[in-house]
């Protein structure tokens, strides 16, 4: 998998593909003193932007992230900052180009402890960087627990795994973090994301033609991404055209999920919605929606003529439909229909017993949006999300969306995209449905089930950050159409 399947400036570099970009870069004539003096020079730039002049300690640890110390150090000082460096280790354990780049500050260079003796105004954090690949011990973690004042961080907290943003022991929590030429998965998983602050992604010459050799499948999601093949209605449409959303409803007492889904669905675009229901819950569902359609199910083959109209072009199944044998039998039901398909909640939930039944009949139309329990009822679970993502939608070959507030969108050949716009706001009841909608209204246009999923999460996202403090799951599919509007903007 090519890094050309992202935009350019979007996808995501491991520490080992940054390491094979700095490595070719170097080859091609920069020599690597030559990018560390830019590296530092960029940190310094956007310290400069933010901070006046005032007390600095630099934290230097002992390879190229601690030589950008040093960089730092020295342009700080030449900025009028009153500048003190401090090493993790002896500074002439350095090698290679931060030795040389060491070589350059000629004041004291102090023992990192005895930095915390020191008033200042700003630390920058030198230490470690992203290639940290053991957990720090408890004397370093609690010297990183004891730093009071706002921090810089240099590539990526020091203590956080630039992969997966696991944090190692403890780590660092910046103000502000700065790194080089791409972003990194760790800096948009949690928990490092919540150690990074504002995050700065800086040119330091690497040039594109030498990121497109990486082997980058990872990227950042966002319109770049799937923008220019949003399905917007052309000026000719009728509302069949648009497509025909199905939502699969449960009874009386949760009918409220199927109902979000549905008019999720229908504010993305979808030219017709219906819920298909129990007819002993049609009332209660027509109390309470208008323009969504309702088709009663008396029985399992009443779901199956839905399953047969050439007019239905996507389904969602599983919000509010319950843990029984009949919510079982129609998700077997719809993938022999081999429509696309949205797979939330109780419809993934209803195969924990047996999961190798769902994977067997699942397609490349299907989407499965599980939150984290769900997920860990279906696929193998560790504290990496990007890789656990990855691994689940390589093993059902569908597209995975694992819920969160780092949402990850998974694709069957290794693809995956990362989500950061969702605010806290949208952790609550109901907004997972609205999700499953937007996805299934997508879908039903016609989308594609990786491009569907990522333009889902990214708009719930979107809408999330439109409402902002009291927001309710109702709110968020009336929010949608000025999020489009801007979107539409942005797309023309």
């Amino acid at each position: 998998m090519r890094a050309e399947v992202f935009p350019n400036s979007e996808f995501l570099l491991t520490v080992e593909q940054m390491a094979q970009a700095d490595a070719e870069t170097i080859a091609l004539g920069t020599p690597g003193h030559v990018l560390m003096e830019r590296a530092g020079a960029a940190v310094v730039r956007e310290i400069c932007h933010r901070w006046k002049p005032g007390r600095v300690s630099v934290l230097c640890g002992p390879g190229n992230n601690g030589g950008d110390g040093y960089v730092i150090a020295r342009l700080l000082e030449e900025a009028g900052w009153v500048v003190r460096a401090f090493s993790y280790g002896a500074v002439d354990r350095l090698a290679g180009d931060a030795a040389t780049i060491a070589g350059l500050w000629k004041r004291e260079v102090e023992p990192l402890q005895s930095c915390l003796a020191v008033d200042v105004d700003l630390v920058v954090d030198a230490l470690f960087g992203a290639g940290l690949s053991r957990p720090l011990d408890g004397e370093v973690t609690s010297f990183l627990d004891s730093l009071t004042a706002p921090c810089v961080a240099v590539d990526v907290p020091s203590g956080v795994d630039g992969n997966s943003g696991k944090v190692l022991g403890g780590a660092v929590m910046a103000e502000l973090t700065v790194t080089f030429c791409r972003a990194k998965p760790g800096h948009l998983l949690f928990p490092g994301r919540g150690h990074c602050g504002e995050l700065v992604v800086a040119d330091i010459g690497i040039p594109d033609s030498v990121v497109q050799t990486v082997d980058a499948c990872v990227g950042k999601n966002g319109p770049d991404i799937w923008g220019d093949r949003f399905p917007w209605p052309v000026l000719d449409a009728h509302k069949y055209q648009r497509g025909h959303l199905v939502v699969a409803g449960g009874g009386i007492a949760s009918s409220g999920a199927a109902r979000l889904s549905a008019r999720a669905g229908l504010r993305v675009g979808a030219g017709l919605v219906t819920c298909a229901v129990p007819p002993s819950a049609v009332m209660v569902y027509a109390a309470h929606l208008t323009s969504v359609m309702l088709k009663p199910l008396p029985d399992q083959d009443a779901f199956g003529q839905v399953l047969t109209e050439r007019r239905v072009t996507a389904l969602v199944l599983g919000p509010g439909q319950g843990l029984d044998h009949d919510t079982r039998n129609k998700v077997l039901q719809a993938l022999k229909s081999a429509k696309p398909i949205v797979l939330d909640a109780d419809a993934l939930s209803v195969f924990a017993d047996d999961p190798e039944v769902l994977f067997s009949a699942l397609h490349e139309r299907c989407v499965l949006t599980p939150h984290e329990g769900e997920f860990a009822r279906l696929f193998e679970r560790t504290d990496d999300r990007l890789a656990d993502a990855r691994a689940a939608a390589i093993r059902c070959g569908a597209v995975v969306v694992l819920k969160g507030p780092d949402t990850i969108v998974a694709h069957p050949d290794g693809r995956a995209l990362i989500n950061a716009n969702a605010p806290p706001e949208l952790a609550t009841a109901g907004s997972g449905d609205v999700l499953a909608g937007f996805v299934g209204g997508l879908l039903a246009q016609g989308l594609g089930a990786f491009d569907a999923a990522a333009t889902g999460v990214w708009l719930h996202g979107a809408v999330g950050q439109e409402g902002g403090p009291g927001l309710i799951a109702e709110d968020l599919p009336d929010l949608l159409p000025m999020v489009l509007c801007q979107l539409k903007v942005w797309s023309s």
